[in-house]
């Protein structure tokens, strides 16, 4: 079977799986009564975790060859929409999601999107939020590739965002800092000649429906201005019984919960690890310390000597194989022990 018809037999028996169990078919962010991660806060202590579905343990061999699977974009554009949703959770812990990627999964029916911690750009971001219009969660932390001309178009055609993650890395905190005025509601310079004609006439512009934004490493100057000109959005809610000045706080307004958890919950974590990884343990940067020259000098032979040592026992093992020949060569005690040991050989084979 070539790869094509793998693909297409893949999507087939996805398609038939009944996705009752866990998700809604024509609406991904609505859920049974069993589990009902939607944004309103409904976590409860006492819910017992049961046996992985039949479409989990699918999406489990999906994601584990979806490295080999994207390279067909055409495959994805067909799958259900909370399939989609939950490949793209797949594939943004696995360090695969894209621009093009993203943009063959979007679904307008989508009201949660987390795009952290990957490759998307601002071209990808504009594609994405015209198809997903009702988007009422968005993650956008730790991905360099987004600017403030993409935050300004999300803030611009999502009107409905309700929930804003952004921040988490040099690149990341430098554009949030840069979008935090289009945050802020602002008046427009509108000219008509009575009340009424303002009625369609749009004066107002801002993240309108804005109401719980996450910046874990906000600064005190930003933290202060958000509160003074726009007081209704809640930075950084921290998880409490009684909500937030009698608000309940959503599940996806809190930092240490991922935004896509939900639907990759029941899938095995180790779909999303590259077989062969290991974690590299980081070193200090010896360079920026300062450090005499005589432990510079220690290091640097520490450093030579582990180098080095393997070549070393290679060198060992080379030159006792070259020792154990020139004794069988030159010395005559060895040579009657090879031949007896022939001898003794020929005597069993008679």
């Amino acid at each position: 079977m070539d790869k094509g018809k793998g693909l297409e037999s893949i999507q087939r028996s996805v398609q038939n799986i009944d996705l009752n169990l866990n998700f809604d078919s024509k609406n991904p962010n609505k859920f049974s009564k069993s589990y009902n991660p939607s944004l309103q806060s409904s976590w409860s202590p006492f819910m017992t975790r049961k046996p992985p579905a039949l479409v989990s343990l699918c999406l489990g061999i999906i994601g584990k060859y979806l490295d080999d699977i994207i390279e067909d974009l055409e495959v994805l554009t067909s799958f259900p929409p909370d399939i989609k949703m939950a490949i793209a959770a797949i594939a943004r812990r696995r360090k695969l999601l894209n621009d093009d990627v993203i943009i063959a999964l979007a679904e307008s029916s989508w009201e949660i999107l987390d795009l952290s911690d990957s490759e998307v750009t601002d071209i990808g971001l504009l594609k994405v939020i015209e198809i997903c219009k009702h988007v009422r969660a968005m993650d956008i932390s730790r991905c360099g590739n987004i600017t403030s001309f993409g935050v300004s178009e999300l803030v611009k055609h999502c009107h409905c965002l309700e929930i804003l993650r952004w921040g988490g890395c040099p690149r990341s905190e430098h554009t949030a800092r840069s979008s935090l005025s289009f945050l802020k509601p602002t008046l427009n310079n509108v000219e008509e000649d009575s009340w009424e004609e303002l009625d369609t006439t749009e004066i107002v512009h801002g993240a309108r429906s804005l109401r719980w934004l996450v910046w874990p490493k906000i600064d005190k100057d930003s933290l202060e201005s958000l509160s003074m000109e726009c007081p209704r959005i809640i930075v950084n809610p921290k998880p409490s019984l009684f909500g937030h000045k009698g608000i309940d706080i959503p599940k996806h307004a809190l930092s240490g919960v991922p935004l896509d958890d939900f639907v990759v919950e029941d899938i095995d974590p180790k779909t999303w690890q590259v077989p062969g990884s290991r974690v590299r343990k980081t070193q200090p940067d010896l360079s920026s310390i300062e450090l005499p020259i005589a432990e510079r000098f220690r290091l640097a032979f520490i450093e030579r000597d582990a180098r080095m040592a393997p070549k070393r026992a290679k060198n060992a093992r080379q030159r006792q194989r070259r020792a154990a020949r020139e004794w069988l060569t030159s010395s005559t005690s060895a040579k009657s022990v090879v031949l007896a040991s022939q001898m003794s050989k020929n005597l069993h084979n008679f």
